[in-house]
């Protein structure tokens, strides 16, 4: 029997939300005031929905592992954020913004969930400008836009590189507000450990304090996942160090469906790896690639002189660069959808044309765009007949107002100045369009169970497109869940309040205790670190850009080994019952463990290419992604039955009424 029921609205496309939201039951705000909700994260998705459901009335308990809600990794986004308000009117409607993200996904979204996402989006910006989130403006006064990937308008909006910054604390000042009035109750540096189930509902979480290492039990009438994605499965990643899979992870063995775990989204435009040592990644926004030419030498010799230090790419004149993108896709060039800029990057660094040591980087240059910004400003401010260095100067005025944070950061880390010389470039992880499973609702397979922003999968499909992720957390949070999950708890207004001693709790406990026991008395010989590397070269080298069968068999293997070797051999110093960040790392490494395994299993059960799953042996005669539309336009959604490797596989199919499916074409 087929669990999944997506409880999509019936009616046209464009009316289904309008409808959906007249027909939900309501509660009165006297009721309100008796229902708990607890929310896990504090990023743009968590941080807006504890924001808005506090304003609506209800009690809610806001939980971050962070010493703060406002270094949720949020803040770490830099390009934009995607709403349909069509200021330049440049041809960009509620519908093109929907079905550009249909597209951007290979057509492997939910059509009534992305339609909805698509209609809420102006509602963002305006709420956000009311906070004062200080958006780039024109001279006019409007709001400024700029082009991302895979689209042929400018529907950005953003402020300067750090979009994500300035939303977070939009958010952020709306808690604020919200824990003055008593209606939230934050519990920083807590870790969510386990979820409780009572009488199959969500009823509340077991957490750590992870300051004196206490465990504690916490009720409420509905639980919110807003944790983010898994992207450190590959250790090397944008995400912050501390961004874990556990609240989800948690979530999916006690229930709740995890959807399309295999679909991960590698950035183009990230810092390539620099040494053995290194910890993290660093990401370079994709609005770079606005103004930004990204190239490789034409000639294999010039690539090898520029590895060896002997040429620097200034010496390689205009006629021998490939500026691939432009020539591979002439419509849309630079701008292509990031799993299409990822792989095309790649097969150049393939076929020997990378440019540093390593050999892993492209060029992301700026020379093009600073000589025409400097060109206009010049015509703009009247001066004629200017020389080439004044021609730069007023180039590079321009383009440090748009990016200057980020060539800032860039210099900072790189030692090398973006205005003057080419930046290196290379594809990393960076997002996760899979996760758990929702429905229309937002709510899991399990009863008061809900998923909002990259906690769950439900509107980005196959890839994501690029300022999309700050638009699905706001709307999710802002937008969608505080009238979804209304109905859900019109049903629980005489329940009062969870007791949190009955013995689901209690096992819950013991549960997490046993684990954390298990943990601090192993005495191996390794540091956590030296097992999650491990994880992470098997995840790059096995389910990174280019997947194929036999090495996807490979990594489950090598992933069930490392994983009882992990249980064996690593060592945790220090106790259970203090501050003890080792600890925090194994409970975390060891869940995802678990989900690398149905990562790899994900991957290969689908037996297509599609948007970021590109499966080697399912592409078109020109190295593109090979769709099979007939087999696989479903959402996989896995069923965690007993212990790590035994799973049920269940298929939400994906029908698209509104919208022609076709062959992805940037071309």
């Amino acid at each position: 029997m087929n669990r999944l029921d997506a409880k999509i609205p019936d009616g046209p496309l464009n009316e289904k939300w309008t409808n959906h939201k007249n027909r939900l039951n309501l509660i009165s705000p006297a009721n309100k005031r008796t229902l708990d909700i607890i929310v896990v994260g504090t990023g743009l998705a968590g941080g807006s929905a504890a924001a808005t459901l506090a304003e609506l009335g209800y009690n809610v308990k806001s939980f971050c592992f962070q010493d703060s809600p406002r270094r949720a990794h949020s803040v770490a986004a830099q390009g934009g954020i995607n709403a349909a308000k069509n200021y330049q009117g440049d041809g960009d409607s509620v519908y093109r913004l929907f079905y550009d993200t249909i597209k951007g996904g290979d057509y492997r979204s939910r059509e009534a969930n992305v339609y909805r996402l698509a209609e809420v989006s102006s509602n963002i910006i305006d709420q956000c400008v009311a906070q004062g989130v200080p958006f780039a403006r024109e001279y006019g006064g409007l709001l400024e836009n700029r082009s991302f990937g895979g689209v042929q308008v400018s529907r950005t909006f953003y402020a300067k590189g750090q979009t994500g910054q300035q939303l977070l604390l939009g958010v952020y000042a709306a808690m604020n507000r919200q824990i003055g009035r008593g209606k939230i109750q934050m519990f920083n540096r807590h870790e969510m450990m386990d979820i409780v189930l009572v009488d199959g509902k969500a009823r509340g979480i077991i957490s750590r304090n992870l300051i004196s290492g206490a465990k504690e039990r916490h009720s409420a009438h509905a639980v919110v996942i807003a944790s983010g994605g898994y992207g450190n499965l590959f250790y090397l990643s944008t995400y912050a160090m501390g961004s874990n899979a556990s609240a989800a992870w948690k979530a999916h063995r006690k229930g709740a469906f995890l959807a399309n775990p295999c679909f991960n989204q590698i950035h183009p435009t990230a810092i390539p790896v620099g040494g053995p040592n290194q910890s993290k990644l660093t990401l370079m926004s994709e609005s770079l690639r606005n103004d930004g030419r990204i190239w490789v030498p034409r000639k294999l010799e010039d690539a090898k002189a520029i590895r060896e230090g002997k040429k620097k790419p200034i010496d390689i004149p205009d006629k021998d660069r490939d500026y691939y993108l432009e020539r591979q896709y002439p419509a849309f060039g630079n701008l292509v959808p990031r799993d299409v800029a990822s792989r095309a990057a790649k097969e150049r660094c393939d076929a020997g044309y990378g440019v540093n040591v390593t050999g892993q980087a492209v060029f992301l240059d700026f020379a093009s765009a600073i000589h025409r910004s400097g060109k206009e400003k010049a015509q703009v401010t009247g001066l004629k007949n200017v020389d080439d260095a004044t021609r730069q100067r007023l180039g590079k005025q321009v383009i440090k107002q748009k990016y200057g944070n980020l060539f800032q950061m860039y210099h900072k880390i790189v030692d090398q100045d973006p205005y003057e010389t080419p930046m290196k470039i290379y594809p990393t992880t960076h997002y996760t369009m899979g996760g758990l499973w929702v429905d229309y609702n937002l709510m899991t397979t399990v009863p008061g169970l809900f998923a909002v922003g990259e906690a769950n999968f439900s509107d980005h499909g196959a890839n994501r497109l690029g300022a999309s992720a700050l638009m699905q957390g706001l709307a999710d949070g802002y937008f969608i869940l505080p009238y979804t999950i209304g109905d859900y708890l019109s049903e629980d207004i005489g329940t009062g309040k969870i007791s949190t001693t009955s013995i689901e709790f209690k096992e819950a406990e013991s549960m997490v205790s046993k684990t954390i026991d298990r943990l601090i008395k192993n005495k191996g010989s390794y540091p956590v670190d030296y097992f999650h590397k491990k994880l992470g070269t098997i995840m790059w080298q096995y389910c990174g850009i280019n997947r194929y069968k036999s090495g996807l068999e490979t990594a489950m293997q090598e992933i069930r080994a490392l994983r009882k070797d992990f249980w064996t051999n690593v060592t945790i110093p220090g106790t259970a019952n203090e501050f003890n960040e080792e600890l925090a790392k194994a409970g975390r490494l060891a869940d995802f463990l678990e989900l690398a395994e149905l990562y790899a299993k994900d991957a290969l059960s689908r037996e297509e290419s599609c948007g970021a799953h590109y499966r080697e042996e399912h592409r078109t005669p020109d190295g593109e992604a090979m769709r099979d539309d007939e087999n696989y336009a479903h959402v996989a959604a896995w069923e965690y039955i007993e212990k790590p490797g035994i799973w049920k596989l269940h298929k939400e199919e994906l029908v698209y009424k509104s919208i022609a499916v076709k062959q992805r074409s940037y071309k």
